[in-house]
C-alpha cells in the first residue's frame, strides 16, 4: 500500500498489471482483466460478448442477484433452469429445455465454492453455438476434475468482495479468459470504451480496478491456498461431528463434495425448522446467515418474467431450509464443536 501511496498511480496500472498475470496463473488461464467487482465482472463479460436486447441467458435462479441482475441490465432475458439439490449448481440436463433460438449464452453459478458440473455443460454450449459465462465469484481457486474455476469457459468472473476467499479492503474483482480479443475488448469496457485515451469507438463504463485494492490482493493472494486449505479442514471437521452425533439423517443434511476441489466460501446445511434453528443459534451467540432466502424468479422485480412459485422446486426447497454456518479459516474447533453442540440441543429440546 505505501508502494502505490508514493506512486500516486491509484487507478489501474502497475500493480493492476501484476494482479492480473498472477490471477491468470492461479486460474489457470492466459489472461485476466481486474474490475471494480464482481457484479461488474459479469457486467463488463456481457457487454464485450455483445448479449443485449433480444438474447437470452441461461442461468440459475437459486444464486446471489447480481448474477440475475447483470443479464437484465444489458437488457437480455434471464431464463432459469433448476439446480441440482445435492450440489445447490444448476442442473446441467434443466439447461438442454431451455434453449431457444435467442439463446446466446449459459451462465452457470459454482455455488458455495463447489464448482457446477461443466463437462455437460460446455458439450450443449458447443453444440449450440453458446457462450459460456463461469460466476465463479465464490470459486477461486475451486476445481473441476482437476480444471480451475474460470478457466472452463469463455470468460470466468470472481468477486473480491470482502468476505470472499480472497477478499480485497472494499469491492473488486476480475474476469479471466483464454481468449486474447476478449480481454483487450474487456479491458477497453472497463475504460469508458475508451482506445486510445479520449477516443471511444464503443460505450463502454467505469470499471476499473483500484490499485490499492490490487496491491492488498497480491499480498492474500500468497495465503488463499493455506486459508481455503483450512476451511476444507474446518468443513470436514463439522461434517465428522454431526456423523457422530446421528444429525446427518435429515435433520441436518450436510453439503457433498461432488467435484474436487470444494473451496467453501460457504458451509451451507440443509436443517430442518431452519427459521427457528437460527433463532435459537444467534441466542447463543452462534451467527449464521440464509444463502438465499428467495429464489431469484420469485423476486419481485422479476415479476415481467412470468414466472411463479413451483416452476422451479429444488430452488425453492434450497431457499426454505439452508443455513450457512461460520467456516472463516481461523475457526478453532472448540468453536465448532460449541456451534454442533447448540444444533444438536436445539433438536433434543423438540424430542
Amino acid at each position: 500500500m505505501n508502494r502505490v501511496l508514493e506512486s500516486q498511480h491509484f487507478i489501474l496500472g502497475p500493480e493492476v498489471e501484476a494482479l492480473e498475470k498472477e490471477i491468470a496463473d492461479y486460474c489457470s488461464c492466459r489472461y485476466a482483466v481486474g474490475v471494480t467487482s464482481g457484479s461488474d465482472a459479469l457486467l463488463v463479460s456481457l457487454m464485450a460478448l455483445g448479449i443485449g436486447p433480444g438474447d437470452e441467458v441461461i442461468t440459475t435462479p437459486f444464486t446471489f442477484f447480481a448474477t440475475v441482475g447483470s443479464i437484465i441490465r444489458m437488457g437480455a432475458t434471464p431464463i432459469f433452469a433448476d439446480i441440482d439439490p445435492q450440489t445447490f449448481n444448476i442442473d446441467p440436463e434443466r439447461i438442454k429445455a431451455a434453449i431457444t433460438s435467442k439463446t446466446r449464452a449459459i451462465m452457470p453459478v459454482h455455488l458455495f465454492g463447489q464448482a457446477a458440473d461443466m463437462d455437460p455443460i460446455l458439450d450443449v454450449a458447443q453444440e449450440h453455438g453458446l457462450f459460456v459465462i463461469e460466476d465463479a465469484a465464490q470459486a477461486i481457486g475451486s476445481e473441476y476434475k482437476r480444471r480451475r474455476a474460470g478457466s472452463m469457459g469463455t470468460v470466468g468472473c470472481f468477486s473480491f468482495f470482502p468476505s470472499k476467499n480472497l477478499g480485497a479492503f472494499g469491492d473488486g474483482g476480475i474476469v479471466t479468459t483464454n481468449d486474447e480479443q476478449l480481454a483487450e475488448s474487456m479491458r477497453v469496457m472497463r475504460n469508458q470504451g475508451a482506445k486510445p485515451k479520449y477516443f471511444h469507438k464503443v460505450v463502454g463504463g467505469n470499471f476499473r480496478l483500484d490499485a490499492l485494492q490490487a496491491a492488498v490482493l497480491r499480498v492474500k493472494l500468497k495465503y488463499l491456498d493455506s486459508w481455503s486449505e483450512k476451511r476444507r479442514a474446518n468443513a470436514a471437521y463439522y461434517t465428522a461431528r454431526f456423523d457422530e452425533l446421528g444429525l446427518n439423517d435429515g435433520t441436518v443434511v450436510t453439503p457433498p463434495v461432488v467435484f474436487q476441489r470444494h473451496i467453501y466460501n460457504q458451509y451451507v446445511i440443509r436443517a430442518k425448522d431452519r427459521d427457528d434453528l437460527k433463532g435459537f443459534l444467534s441466542s447463543r451467540k452462534v451467527a449464521t446467515e440464509i444463502y438465499y432466502p428467495k429464489a431469484l424468479h420469485l423476486q419481485e422485480c422479476v415479476k415481467d418474467l412470468n414466472y411463479r412459485e413451483g416452476d422451479f422446486p429444488a430452488s425453492e426447497s434450497a431457499a426454505a431450509g439452508v443455513l450457512a454456518l461460520p467456516i472463516y479459516p481461523e475457526l478453532t474447533a472448540e468453536q465448532q464443536l460449541y456451534v454442533v453442540s447448540t444444533i444438536a440441543e436445539f433438536y433434543e429440546s423438540r424430542g
